[in-house]
């Protein structure tokens, strides 16, 4: 099936099998296409105020204060997510139940040996902490899809909230984030 129309062609350049019906010149981004919608997404960052879909089909920017609106959502979404990320570190750090010490030798300067220290951590799978986590993970997958189709709109007003929600986010948020420097680690 020939979808050269699709492209911008003219109804001139189709193969002169197709029904008589099909043949129509493409004006806009949106037309109808076998009884159905068929939309084009746009594929180069713009500055768009009107037509702007936002995730669903329904949610459409159609003003300058509806775009205003949208992008603080967007914005607070990704500080979210930012702050998502950092939260669920520190519960994994508080939720974790089993530490060990592990004391090993190893070969230590002048054919000294020298006893060296692991702690092991861990977590039961059944327990409430995991299944905290394992919710709060199917919030942040969903979230940054979201914010992912929100960026691939290639509006650049949301665009810019996107990363501007998650640089901000991740400046507010993972300043608490524990650095935690091991004194014996050998390769820097």
């Amino acid at each position: 099936m020939d979808h050269s129309h699709h492209m911008g062609m003219n109804s001139m350049d189709h193969n002169s099998t197709m029904p008589p019906s099909h043949h129509h010149p493409t004006t806009s981004a949106s037309h109808s296409h076998g009884g159905g919608e068929h939309n084009m997404m746009r594929m180069t960052f713009n500055f768009d105020l009107k037509n702007v879909e936002l995730l669903f089909s329904g949610l459409v920017i159609n003003t300058p204060g509806e775009m205003a609106g949208a992008f603080v959502a967007v914005f607070l979404l990704a500080m979210f997510y930012e702050g998502l990320k950092i939260a669920r570190e520190s519960l994994l750090r508080k939720s974790q139940v089993s530490i060990r010490y592990n004391s090993m030798p190893v070969p230590g300067p002048n054919g000294t040996i020298l006893m060296e220290t692991h702690k092991t951590v861990g977590q039961q799978m059944l327990s409430f902490p995991h299944l905290l986590q394992t919710v709060l993970h199917i919030i942040q997958v969903v979230i940054s899809y979201f914010l992912m189709l929100i960026f691939m709109t290639y509006n650049g007003y949301l665009c810019i909230a996107v990363a501007a929600g998650a640089g901000t986010g991740y400046f507010l948020f993972s300043w608490k984030k524990a650095v935690v420097v091991d004194i014996t680690e050998h390769c820097h």
